[in-house]
């Protein structure tokens, strides 16, 4: 498979599209959470698809860089499960949402695990830019 764009791997289409969601809802949330929770919840959630972009394009020059990249993102998606759960904790989620979020972050968390080890030097494999 050859993947010609940041927007053909599909771990960036799951993490923008829970990211669009994710906004969606925290534009609802109390006025007092808007610079905090809320906050947080639109940058961390940007910030996978941020950083599998930004990545995806250094990796021409450099796999590490990538590597490095897709780190910050995996951080990103532990980081939206802290959140999440503070939205459960405090009523601005159900339950079921949260189940359905949170795996869908642990998921995307996984797949950016797997895209870092298919870019391990020894392997000989990796994402063609």
């Amino acid at each position: 498979m050859n993947i010609k764009r940041f927007e053909d791997l599909e771990v960036f289409q799951r993490a923008y599209k829970v990211s669009l969601a994710l906004h969606k809802v925290t534009l609802k949330m109390p006025q007092i959470e808007q610079y905090g929770l809320a906050d947080q919840i639109r940058r961390a959630s940007k910030s996978v698809c941020a950083n599998l972009a930004e990545g995806f394009g250094k990796q021409s020059q450099s796999k590490a860089e990538f590597k490095r990249y897709l780190l910050m993102a995996m951080g990103s998606a532990d980081e939206m499960r802290v959140w999440l759960r503070y939205c459960l904790d405090l009523g601005y989620i159900e339950s079921e949402q949260w189940t359905i979020w949170r795996s869908e972050y642990e998921q995307i968390a996984k797949m950016l695990q797997g895209l870092q080890k298919a870019l391990n030097p020894r392997s000989g494999e990796g994402v063609d830019p």
